[in-house]
């Protein structure tokens, strides 16, 4: 999951939420109302019947709400050989209203892109180490600053980071997501906007390879977004 992160408290991401098969966690995502969450594509290769949600609950294994999916739907443009346009709408068959655990995430306004150097949040249940094989029961998080677009061109190679993407860690690695944290939030630490969903990266948090965010500001994708919710 989180690697270089601690402990998230009850509050800090109200609107995260757990995407299980056969009562095992594979993804994260994000509330945006009752009815609708915003993942990773490459997490819905998927039948909905065969997925639940759990909300409202910093525990993945227990607590909160449990519900089905009614649908799955990827974003027409998703690449899955370079991950570009990598977001998902899942539609619950049971809504899921705002409590003391629960709320939803704001996005940001089209054409929004995370500037670099500002200090950003993703959290999950994804592994602590890269390759690790257990993944933590409590929700965990950490914050990265966000790196620009040309500088993680050049660190993956050139045209790697499309406009659909941007990218935050430390340049000396040690903070990043993991597997396990695929389509759940980062959001900008000050205005808790939900900019990002994880995506891809080599390895976690290797030096000069930090993570890669699909960017739901990006135009392409808050359209889509905007009209599936």
């Amino acid at each position: 999951m989180i690697v270089g992160g601690e402990a998230a408290v009850a509050g800090d991401f109200p609107f995260i939420v757990s995407l299980q098969q056969s009562g095992s966690h594979f993804c994260g995502g994000s509330l945006l109302n009752a009815n609708t969450v915003l993942t990773a594509a490459h997490c819905s290769q998927i039948s909905a019947s065969s997925v639940t949600v759990r909300a409202g609950s910093l525990s993945r294994t227990s607590g909160g709400t449990l519900v089905k999916v009614s649908s799955i739907k990827v974003h027409p443009s998703y690449n899955a050989d370079t991950t570009d346009y990598d977001v998902a709408i899942w539609k619950l068959a049971t809504s899921i209203p705002e409590s003391s655990t629960v709320g939803y995430a704001t996005l940001p306004a089209s054409g929004q892109d995370p500037a670099a150097g500002v200090v950003h949040t993703t959290a999950g249940w994804g592994t602590t180490t890269e390759g690790g094989s257990t993944l933590p029961t409590a929700l965990r998080k950490v914050d990265v600053p966000i790196i620009s677009r040309a500088n993680c061109n050049t660190d993956y190679g050139s045209g790697s980071i499309t406009s659909q993407m941007f990218c935050a860690g430390l340049d000396a690695g040690g903070k990043d997501s993991c597997q396990g944290d695929s389509g759940g939030p980062i959001v900008e630490k000050s205005t808790k906007l939900l900019v990002g969903t994880v995506s891809w990266g080599q390895g976690c948090a290797r030096a000069a390879y930090p993570g890669v965010y699909a960017r739901t500001g990006a135009a392409s994708l808050a359209s889509f977004i905007a009209a599936n919710k």
